[in-house]
């Protein structure tokens, strides 16, 4: 049983002071700046929310979890969040600013609208094989959490939408797209993304580029220049 609680200690101080979170503050007066304190405290307690739920999932998840994970008391926490949705979401916009403007950096390298398309889709797919714990964040308990937070989820897909809208002149077909269709196909995408995470395949969705590149343009190309372009360099 001691053996259990020394590991399970030192579990939780490694990831208060792992790569990218901020270190433990030293105990009694340490004359820091209070905005640096506050700050500092805040970047711990959404470390540990991001842990804590890609562990135990949202729904189990709770302020006390986080508390113990970010060695902060439950004033400290309700001193920067309302409660544990609002942490949530702070978390969630981190990362989905991050996912967006990364995709849009590498849309932004190609002229044509198809290579604008598929370099934001790799650099989604790269971002979310290789942070599995904000992949789960992002993608897999927006849906489980619902309410707000499924809606914020819902309302930051539509930077993807919006670089598929773009290919709306590349339209060949006879028939105009229906009015649904940038919406819909960010939706396939997500919930195959979903399920990748979801069934423990996260690291391997960069596999899935080709496939989802034709996806996405087979409805303004038509199918085989579609699947030309979705295989070049595949």
């Amino acid at each position: 049983m001691a053996k259990g609680a020394a590991q399970k200690g030192k579990k939780e101080k490694d990831v208060a002071q792992a790569p990218g979170s901020s270190p433990r503050l030293p105990a009694g007066r340490h004359g820091l700046p209070r905005e640096f304190i506050e700050q500092n405290q805040r970047e711990r307690i959404i470390t540990a929310l991001v842990d804590t739920v890609a562990e135990r999932g949202y729904n189990a998840t709770t302020v006390a979890h986080i508390t113990k994970a970010a060695s902060v008391s439950r004033r400290t926490f309700y001193e920067h969040f309302a409660d544990k949705e609002a942490c949530f979401l702070a978390a969630y916009e981190l990362v989905a600013d991050h996912i967006r403007d990364s995709m849009r950096a590498a849309a932004a390298s190609f002229a044509e609208w198809p290579q604008q398309v598929r370099a934001a889709l790799a650099t989604m797919l790269r971002f979310l094989a290789a942070e599995p714990d904000l992949a789960r964040l992002c993608m897999v308990e927006p849906v489980a959490a619902g309410g707000e937070i499924a809606a914020r989820h819902r309302a930051s897909m539509q930077g993807f939408v919006e670089i598929l809208k773009a290919g709306r002149p590349s339209h060949t077909g006879e028939r105009p797209l229906p009015a649904a269709t940038e919406e819909t196909l960010v939706g396939g995408i997500v919930s195959l993304i979903v399920r990748e995470i979801s069934a423990g395949r996260g690291s391997e969705l960069e596999k899935l580029l080709p496939d989802l590149t034709e996806l996405i343009l087979a409805p303004y190309l038509g199918a085989e220049e579609a699947e030309k372009l979705a295989r070049e360099d595949a």
